[in-house]
């Protein structure tokens, strides 16, 4: 597998190289007066509610505000749509529905007419120093609210991104009254990318040059992260997402680089050289440590150390390759990739290389990625006739499904923070791209169109 071939040193890049960090800051969430729930929105027995989100009001003629107040309520309505708790009235039935002058003047009865159990209204107005964003979840049957909050920001938060973080911010925090459920809606996707259409020259041939983008968790606002002349590839998350950790040919071997993106700035904890080669990090829960992959000990075997490089100690011991760690959600397990059964294979072990066990036992599997609590599973990649499929394996009933469809190659899998979700890269378009899916296989959506995507990993 080529994941295999980078444990075993044998892609080499030469390359001269320039790394930026240069990340535009998107606007933080906005300052918000909380309010206690009212109410629970309610289906009939045994469905979900039916909710409306029309467009929130903006308040005066300013093209800013009335961009951002479109804005808000079409991301509101897909970020609600994407954890599937609510049936989503579709948008085009709200024609007939005239727009309220305030919050305070909803037409509740044409809402009934579209058997809405809630409905969502917001304005959007400036007010100095920036803008205020007002939301109500209202029960149609009662008029009643359920949910409703006043958030302020600057004006940069609708100028950036068009209100985006508003509309985030407000499913994420709905869906956490409402159903309990941490939302999705405000995390960030991590990815490589080749879509700058440069390549580089080396021992093997020409190779296109791949960095390192974030955007959104749907997709929206890609920015470039480096700008390496090289193979930056694998990052992942720390979790309070000021850093990421991935592996980077800028000096023309592999080694780990750890980027804090507010200070620009990186560090190599692993102090990779020619012959002590270094990939395929993994961040631990509490984002203390980094478990990678190093040949320095003139095998590919799995390591761990604390992220300013200090106490760093190797955790296998086998002829077979050992790659790809990642940690269980208490951060006492890894998960890794080992052909030392004949075939690569998912195995687990303690974080001090203890009890080690073999989880997998199929054609060849690799990348293991563990779900968060309260699901135990880890999903990986699994090969099924010419390409791969992602699995998921269930430690309560040791078994194992396919969910994805056998269409293109499916690899990389990454789990959302609710453990709900999967981003992977799928060739089933073409070129791979980063597509989510729901760990029932279901609601699959692509995110990435441009140049060559792989290796998502998805932040908290």
């Amino acid at each position: 597998m080529k994941h295999i071939a980078y444990a075993l040193g044998l892609v080499a890049a030469a390359c001269a190289s320039l790394v930026l960090f240069a990340q535009p800051q998107p606007p933080q969430e906005p300052p918000r007066q909380q309010q206690d729930i009212i109410l629970r929105i309610e289906g009939p027995p045994g469905l979900p509610p039916k909710l409306a989100v029309p467009d929130f009001i903006p308040i005066g003629n300013d093209s800013d505000v009335v961009a951002a107040a479109k804005t808000i309520g079409e991301v509101l309505w897909d970020d609600l749509n994407f954890e599937r708790e609510f049936y989503l009235i579709a948008r085009d039935t709200y024609r007939s529905i005239p727009t309220p002058a305030s919050i305070d003047q909803v037409p509740l009865d044409r809402w009934k007419e579209l058997n809405a159990d809630g409905v969502i209204v917001g304005t959007v107005r400036k007010a100095p120093p920036g803008i205020i964003v007002q939301v109500r979840l209202v029960q149609v049957a009662t008029g009643t609210a359920a949910f409703g909050k006043e958030y302020s920001g600057s004006l940069n938060s609708i100028a950036t991104d068009h209100g985006r973080i508003y509309a985030h911010t407000i499913s994420d925090e709905v869906h956490l009254q409402q159903r309990g459920l941490p939302g999705v809606a405000r995390t960030k996707l991590s990815f490589t990318s080749d879509r700058d259409g440069e390549r580089i020259n080396g021992p093997v041939g020409d190779r296109a040059i791949s960095n390192i983008y974030i955007s959104d968790y749907d997709g929206a606002n890609q920015r470039r992260i480096t700008a390496t002349r090289g193979l930056d590839l694998s990052p992942v998350w720390f979790p309070d997402r000021k850093a990421l950790a991935y592996t980077s040919y800028r000096t023309g071997y592999p080694d780990i680089i750890v980027a804090y993106l507010e200070q620009a700035r990186h560090t190599t904890p692993a102090g990779g050289t020619a012959e002590k080669q270094n990939f395929l990090p993994a961040v631990s829960p509490d984002g203390t440590k980094v478990a990678f992959t190093s040949n320095r000990d003139g095998n590919s075997e799995i390591y761990i150390m604390n992220v300013d490089g200090t106490n760093m100690r190797r955790l296998t011991n086998h002829p077979a390759i050992d790659v790809a760690p990642t940690f269980s959600p208490p951060g006492n397990q890894i998960a890794f990739t080992s052909d030392r059964s004949g075939s690569a294979q998912i195995w687990i072990m303690g974080i001090d290389g203890s009890g080690v066990q073999q989880i997998t036992r199929e054609t060849k599997c690799d990348r293991a990625t563990w779900s968060p609590a309260p699901f135990n599973e880890i999903a990986y990649t699994s090969q099924s006739g010419g390409g791969f499929d992602i699995r998921i394996f269930d430690f309560a009933t040791r078994s194992t499904r396919t969910i994805t469809d056998g269409i293109g190659s499916n690899e990389q899998p990454a789990f959302a923070p609710n453990g709900r979700h999967i981003a992977f890269n799928s060739t089933r378009s073409g070129k791979e791209q980063i597509f989510l899916i729901d760990r029932d296989g279901k609601n699959l959506k692509q995110v990435t169109r441009t140049g060559v995507n792989r290796y998502p990993n998805w932040s908290k």
